[in-house]
């Protein structure tokens, strides 16, 4: 327990400490955005680019880890869709950001920093792997349902184009990308260039944990939505669990593998669900509430996962090959 303690305390501690902070200094909102362009735009893609360049290309083509990750997070989707259509009548739009606060953890500010302080950094592909095809999932989703909603009124057209303009153009996935190609030829950066990367990639995980301490502390709890009940355990537990289950079932995945894209699936709901309500003009205040709850709960629910990963209580396969 002191290992798993020792290895969540300086993580969750990071983002407490970003929220202590904006607490206690009161500087506006705008005041964060120079350090977000940094962790979006250089930081973060540096890491990716580091890690994924290192990476046999061979392990950066498993289509079958991508679709069984991908199938968990959609099967979360849709229960929480039908949740929210079939018993509370929600409109598509609301069922919508409540399926997303389901399904859309926050695999970009704390999965590469969590994943690799508990695996390694051979968890950097996993981690590659599920963020980039799940955000152009979610890139192609939210635009698409909002438009059967009438939340965009947009040109089908003009939808499409910035779907893909959105995911081209994601610092992250322009990082992962020119990653895999650097390791397709094996390139290796000028030793001074390398150097840079790797001080930029050191400093994405610390930052990314403090400026997520201030956007919670910049987004007060106003109130507790009912739909926070059903949520927060499908997230926090759910998830995690038909992860767990669905890549047992889809192949003969390396443990890694399947521990890290299980530790993903157990992250709290992600910014960008806040984000995505805010552009529809839907779910808003609700959506910012489920974040502060799942990312306060997940302390517990993701401490949990990892000692149960560290001290072998949770078998790589659950359903070994005979």
């Amino acid at each position: 327990m002191a290992e798993i303690i020792g290895l969540v305390l300086p993580f969750f501690g990071l983002i407490l400490i970003g929220y202590v902070a904006c607490k206690l200094a009161h500087q506006p909102a705008e005041a964060l955005g120079w350090l977000n362009f940094f962790i979006v735009y250089i930081s973060l893609p540096a890491l990716f680019f580091k890690l994924v360049s290192r990476t046999p290309i061979h392990e950066l083509t498993r289509i079958d880890f991508i679709v069984a990750s991908l199938l968990a997070t959609y099967a979360i989707f849709a229960v929480v869709f039908a949740i929210g259509w079939f018993i509370r009548r929600n409109s598509i739009a609301d069922c919508t950001i409540q399926a997303l606060a389901g399904a859309y953890g926050n695999i970009g500010y704390m999965g590469p920093g969590l994943a690799l302080l508990a695996f390694g950094e051979k968890a950097a592909v996993p981690v590659a792997l599920i963020f980039c095809f799940e955000n152009a999932v979610h890139f192609m989703v939210a635009p698409a349902m909002m438009a059967v909603a009438g939340g965009d009124d947009r040109p089908r057209g003009r939808v499409a184009i910035d779907v893909v303009k959105r995911i081209a153009y994601h610092p992250f996935i322009i990082a992962t990308v020119i990653g895999i190609a650097a390791a397709a030829i094996a390139f290796e950066p000028p030793t001074a260039v390398q150097r840079l990367i790797d001080y930029l990639a050191q400093a994405a995980a610390p930052c990314a944990l403090f400026a997520m301490g201030v956007t919670l502390a910049l987004r007060p709890l106003k109130r507790v939505p009912p739909e926070i009940g059903y949520i927060v355990p499908i997230k926090l537990l759910l998830h995690p669990v038909l992860a767990y289950v669905v890549l047992s079932l889809a192949g003969d995945f390396e443990p890694l593998w399947v521990y890290t894209a299980v530790l993903l699936a157990s992250l709290p709901t992600a910014t960008n669900v806040f984000v995505i309500g805010q552009q529809y003009g839907v779910w808003q205040e609700r959506a910012s509430a489920t974040i502060l709850i799942t990312t306060v709960l997940s302390v517990l629910t993701v401490s949990a996962l990892l000692y149960a990963i560290t001290n072998g209580l949770l078998p790589a396969d659950l359903f070994p090959q005979a």
